[in-house]
């Protein structure tokens, strides 16, 4: 069965070598639906003769939706462009293909946090579905944490995709500024409200599950990053979702 591997990029010279090659020769073919990189991300991407398609980003989940489109096989397997496929997940992949009694895979997502993986809670094994036969369904729509929405049987997968997602500090807080603004939105578009006492909770709630509940304190350090980024994160989504519905509310 061959397998279509999906990825859409935007200025990912960081990571996207190491991205293609790890798929190169295994996958039947890749494609890459770029949003308008200005780096070397799409020369790179030549190299490994990618099949290369431009569409303005609008969201994850229509930006995915339209890239599964662009694939000639039915199985699709889809990346970020800074997430590397193990060697042991492909020899999975492989076996589980020979007898298929599903219509998607739910694959392991392990953060790469600062250089060292993420060894405890809920970022050391995020299960999503990555691999699935798009007859059966697709990306849903959404701004941001946008899932595969499938009709059929799922079977999850034991091996893992590694996920390098950020440089350093800086960039942990610059991607929790730029999602909870595209979370805002999704929830917006959902109607979802919001009060000053949650936003107000919201911080010191969410770091404390993150870093008790879901065990970060065991990730040592990085587990402190994570758990606080991700309670900045939680906190300004809201933020931003009470600044448009009162901006909305002005019109």
């Amino acid at each position: 069965m061959k397998i279509s591997v999906v990825i859409i990029t935007f200025n990912s010279i960081r990571t996207i070598r190491k991205v293609l090659a790890a798929v190169a020769g295994w996958a039947d073919e890749i494609v890459i639906v770029d949003s308008g990189s200005t780096d070397e991300t799409l020369a790179i991407a030549k190299e490994f003769d990618c099949k290369i398609f431009y569409r303005k980003f609008d969201g994850f989940g229509s930006q995915k939706r339209f890239a599964t489109e662009q694939a000639k096989n039915d199985w699709i397997f889809t990346l970020d462009s800074d997430e590397i496929v193990s060697e042991e997940l492909k020899f999975e992949i492989d076996e589980a293909m020979k007898n298929l009694d599903c219509q998607a895979f739910i694959i392991p997502n392990t953060l790469i946090l600062l250089g060292k993986m993420m060894k405890y809670g809920r970022e050391s094994k995020m299960l999503r579905i990555r691999l699935f036969d798009r007859r059966f369904g697709n990306y849903n729509t959404k701004e941001v944490h946008e899932e595969v929405e499938i009709e059929g049987k799922t079977r999850t997968l034991s091996n893992r995709v590694l996920h390098d997602s950020y440089v350093d500090l800086a960039d942990v807080f610059q991607k929790a500024n730029k999602y909870s603004s595209l979370a805002a939105i999704e929830m917006n578009k959902r109607e979802k409200k919001t009060s000053i006492l949650k936003i107000i909770f919201k911080f010191p709630i969410a770091f404390l599950t993150e870093y008790f509940i879901r065990l970060n304190f065991l990730n040592g350090y990085r587990g402190f990053i994570w758990a606080f980024s991700q309670a900045v994160y939680s906190t300004m989504k809201y933020m931003k979702l009470r600044e448009l519905r009162v901006l909305n509310s002005e019109f």
